[in-house]
């Protein structure tokens, strides 16, 4: 999974996350309770898969130690050690 699909999924949890919330308000003010209990479940498990996208696309964002160096004439030779 690359970085760009990584903000497509978090993009896209965080339009379902903002729908959600506008539902389940109008389910509460239309006082139709049992469907509140789906539409927050839906935002919840939106917002984990929001967040554990996040840590892959930190993952992918910050990863050091495989990274291969260009030497002077422009090939790359050594490989970048991670401190």
């Amino acid at each position: 999974m690359g970085k760009k699909t990584c903000w497509g999924i978090i993009f896209v949890t965080i339009a379902i996350n903002v729908v959600m919330l506008q539902w389940t308000v109008e389910a509460w003010l239309g006082r139709e309770y049992e469907i509140t209990l789906v539409y927050s479940g839906v935002a919840v498990v939106s917002a984990f898969i929001a967040f554990f996208t996040l840590l892959q696309w930190r993952k992918l964002e910050y990863k050091t130690g495989t990274e291969k160096k260009p030497d002077a004439s422009g090939q790359s030779g050594e490989t970048d050690q991670a401190v």
